[in-house]
């Protein structure tokens, strides 16, 4: 539970930062401020540590896919069967 909440405070870092580099390339029109620049490198770090977030808990077994249109969750394994194959070449089928 605690990877998941991570996550979704990760998405909303992203978010918040996305918003706030929309505001500041449009007030800093003109200007030599870098604070568009700042936020880009936010966003960067937390989407790399998102990512890396979401491979170290798929790996760890902490996620899994849970997609309703999934066909491994609902469908049992089935066995799978080896044809038989003879090399008798006398042998009628």
């Amino acid at each position: 539970m605690l990877l998941k909440t991570i996550i979704v405070m990760l998405i909303i870092g992203l978010i918040i930062s996305l918003a706030s580099g929309l505001v500041f390339l449009f007030q800093d029109i003109g200007t030599t401020k870098r604070r568009t620049m700042h936020s880009l490198g936010v966003r960067i770090s937390l989407a790399t540590a998102l990512m890396a977030t979401t491979v170290y808990g798929f790996l760890s077994g902490q996620l899994g896919v849970g997609a309703p249109w999934d066909e491994r969750k609902y469908r049992p394994a089935q066995e799978v069967v080896a044809p038989e194959v003879s090399n008798d070449i006398n042998k009628e089928e």
